[in-house]
């Protein structure tokens, strides 16, 4: 065994191997898999073994510096979206005990402790004083 993983690792010496839009591109795999399970298209099979083509050719790639282009260009697009998706789950999760509110000067989303009145509030970004009414 201790051999096989070190002629895989001297494989790989050298090559880029995972990374986030890699493990996106399975996500997207996996999702077209399930539903390839229940609709039996030739068009998604193909999809996927191309899609499993093109994961395969990143990981076992040597052009490193392409490779990290390709994945900072998608953390660009996904960074946004992941963090967006976070902060609607935060708000769901967090309901009962916290309000979140924009700054009027920023645009920036507050978390505030849910207490009913009317509270003056600081934005920690760009320190602009406003007023906040929560029922």
């Amino acid at each position: 065994m201790f051999r096989f993983s070190q002629r895989v690792r001297q494989f790989m010496m050298g090559r880029y191997g995972n990374d986030s839009l890699n493990y996106a591109l399975f996500v997207l795999y996996a999702i077209f898999g399930i539903i390839n399970i229940f609709a039996r298209r030739f068009v998604i099979s193909l999809f996927m073994i191309l899609l499993f083509a093109l994961i395969m050719i990143r990981a076992l790639s040597k052009n490193i510096y392409t490779r990290i282009r390709e994945n900072n260009r998608f953390l660009k697009f996904w960074n946004p979206v992941k963090s967006f998706i976070k902060l609607q789950y935060d708000r769901i999760r967090e309901r009962k005990t916290n309000v979140y509110r924009k700054c009027p000067g920023c645009k920036a989303v507050i978390r505030l402790p849910r207490s009913p009145g009317k509270h003056t509030v600081k934005c920690p970004k760009c320190s602009k004083r406003f007023e906040v009414k929560i029922k």
